[in-house]
């Protein structure tokens, strides 16, 4: 599995070390450079333009966080490029830009998000731009699909999958009973091979993540935003993706 140690040396700054009261939103340019300078970790997420480009916000639609409105698959790169975050002059990013502009100066944690449809091609654009990538960066997705593709593509990337217990809130309504049993127990392990987990804070202890590291499996507790939060964290992983404090 290789030396895994760097994804827990520093907590993980969820979707960037953003605030929206001071003008920093989340996944954009500004919330990446605040949680380099803090010395974090970095965690973005990763959805595909309608051209295929891996662009870096978290929603399904723009309406949210940006000027911008409608589903953010039905915009080019090349559009979603220009659109800007609320009350700011930070614009999208894609993949490429994200990694040009980190260049190495934090570990980097890319969440490949997913509508659970089978499309594997925003992992495999994420695989082939990580392959060429020079710093200490993982992908990883709720998605067991997304990284089976990964380990098929670039089996040298690190890989990890986001899981959690109950699978409960309404994004999961269409999944069946049996597809949820086999993601909160990881019994997609066969396919995925993946090498650590992300694990909901609010979940923990599990089974699955205390056999997970006895047997030297890295564990990182999301999202941590309250002091509950971190003790669960301290006590049952190694490291926390944290929002809404620094550490």
């Amino acid at each position: 599995m290789g030396d895994l140690s760097w994804l827990i040396q520093r907590p993980v700054a969820h979707r960037g070390l953003h605030d929206a009261s001071r003008g920093v939103i989340e996944n954009s340019p500004s919330a990446i450079e605040a949680a380099i300078a803090g010395g974090f970790s970095v965690e973005v997420d990763i959805q595909s333009a309608r051209d295929g480009e891996a662009m870096v916000y978290h929603d399904f639609a723009l309406d949210r966080l940006t000027q911008g409105s409608g589903l953010l698959a039905e915009h080019s790169s090349a559009q979603l490029a220009q659109v800007r975050f609320r009350a700011t002059d930070d614009r999208m990013m894609s993949l490429p830009d994200l990694l040009a502009r980190v260049d190495g100066r934090a570990p980097l944690l890319i969440e490949i998000k997913s509508a659970f449809t089978g499309d594997v091609r925003l992992a495999l654009r994420a695989a082939r731009l990580l392959a060429e990538y020079r710093g200490p960066a993982a992908l990883m997705s709720f998605d067991p699909e997304m990284i089976s593709a990964v380990r098929d593509a670039a089996p040298g990337i690190t890989r990890g999958i986001v899981a959690e217990r109950r699978y409960n809130e309404p994004e999961w309504n269409d999944l069946s009973a049996g597809a949820k049993h086999v993601l909160r127990n990881l019994l997609h392990w066969p396919a995925t091979r993946f090498q650590f987990i992300a694990y909901r804070v609010a979940d923990l202890p599990a089974p699955v993540t205390r056999i997970a590291r006895a047997l030297g499996f890295p564990v990182l507790a999301w999202t941590v935003r309250r002091q509950a939060d971190r003790d669960a964290a301290k006590k049952f992983a190694d490291q926390m993706i944290f929002e809404s404090f620094r550490p």
